[in-house]
């Protein structure tokens, strides 16, 4: 299948690859993350747009270099709710080192959630807000498949996605630098459920950055997605997140070679997945496990690290805490939504008093709350591994 130009300016080939490229073993996928770790920094604060300084730096991958201008070029023409490089932004001094960003009245201007919550899956409706319905500026590439290995650049093309397969979009309420949205078969109006092909797509996206600290993330509905449409998040911030050097405690290595880990001594209780002879079978294990939780009805998010070699698979209840009155108050009035990167550790504050008084303790706190207790999780996992098992004799 020929790559699609439409709307795209890269439309890099491996990111949905062809049936000869999803056959080849992902060379990369063994090589572990090597990149030396930055020493923790204690209540500093940052520029989280800091990397424009060196957006051209040849480090960085076509399609980042790409991607960067691009959402630069969004930011200039002043298509975001607001300008997340002036927002205040810091790391707390402790064990964990969180990262807070100040983005007052984000929650005010983002688009609205129009959903149940307490349900994982539910079927796509069109009246309701979509990204079919956004402004054309908002796209920023389109992708499809292609029969070679060379990337491919498009300027000027048409700004519709009516004949695209897969789309990213900026995220028009960024929590920071280069935040994007990446929509699976955009015109196809899937709702917000994992699938095999989505999540491998998400996957390519993350080896096609090259780059540990440009993340993918999903939350599921109940799992605090605010859109009922297909998507995963992205974006570029130069610090390790607190759950990427979380102790860990091997379970067990399937036969295909992917590890299954356990989170230790992080508030938020997850799995982490990694290895496999390649990319596909690193994917392929957390997508069916992401497609056991939704099935029985448990809200989740994922963080796809490391440039697709870390998974990191975080089950929650929070909006179920919510719904029957057992959350916090005081968390409450923070209104802290904890979708992916806040139980990965960079949480936004909508209030200076929430954002001046923010300690480590405080924040653990709130990801205690907002996780599943170590009896929820125990029997959780033990559901996981028991399915993963069945799932493999099935095979």
């Amino acid at each position: 299948m020929p790559i699609t130009p439409l709307l795209a300016h890269l439309a890099p080939p491996s990111l949905v690859a062809s049936a000869a490229l999803r056959a080849r073993r992902d060379r990369s996928a063994r090589r572990r993350f090597l990149a030396k770790r930055k020493p923790a920094m204690g209540n500093k604060s940052f520029d989280p747009c800091c990397l424009r300084k060196e957006d051209n730096d040849p480090k960085f991958s076509p399609f980042l270099r790409k991607l960067f201008g691009e959402w630069d070029n969004r930011n200039a023409r002043g298509l975001f709710h607001h300008d997340i490089c002036s927002c205040e932004t810091k790391v707390l001094p402790g064990e964990h080192n969180f990262v807070v960003t100040l983005l007052e009245g984000r929650d005010q201007k983002k688009r609205p959630t129009e959903f149940r919550m307490n349900q994982v899956l539910q079927p796509f409706d069109g009246a309701k807000f979509n990204f079919t319905k956004v402004i054309p500026e908002e796209v920023i590439f389109t992708f499809g498949e292609t029969r070679n290995d060379s990337g491919q650049y498009f300027d000027d093309v048409p700004h519709t996605v009516a004949a695209s397969r897969s789309a990213i979009l900026i995220n028009v309420s960024p929590i920071g630098y280069c935040h994007v949205l990446l929509i699976p078969q955009i015109q196809d109006c899937l709702p917000q459920r994992v699938d095999r092909d989505s999540f491998l797509l998400a996957m390519y996206v993350a080896r096609e950055a090259r780059d540990p600290f440009f993340r993918v993330g999903y939350n599921s509905l109940g799992g605090f997605a605010t859109i009922n449409h297909l998507h995963f998040q992205a974006y570029y911030l130069k610090v390790q997140y607190p759950v990427e050097k979380a102790p860990t405690e091997k379970l067990t290595t399937l036969g295909n070679g992917v590890s299954i880990i356990q989170l230790v001594q992080y508030p938020v209780s997850g799995l982490v997945f990694e290895g496999g002879a390649c990319l596909e079978d690193l994917s392929d294990v957390v997508s069916k496990v992401c497609i056991f939780l939704q099935e029985n009805n448990r809200p989740f998010n994922v963080l796809i690290s490391e440039s697709g070699k870390r998974i990191f698979l975080l089950p929650q209840c929070y909006a179920e805490k919510q719904a029957l009155g057992k959350a916090s108050e005081e968390f409450l009035d923070m209104r802290i939504n904890p979708a992916v990167w806040e139980l990965s550790g960079h949480l936004v504050l909508k209030r200076r008093k929430d954002y001046d008084g923010a300690s480590e303790a405080n924040i653990c706190r709130f990801l205690v709350e907002a996780s599943l207790s170590e009896t929820e999780f125990r029997e959780l996992k033990s559901c996981i591994m028991e399915f993963l098992a069945s799932a493999v004799l099935k095979e």
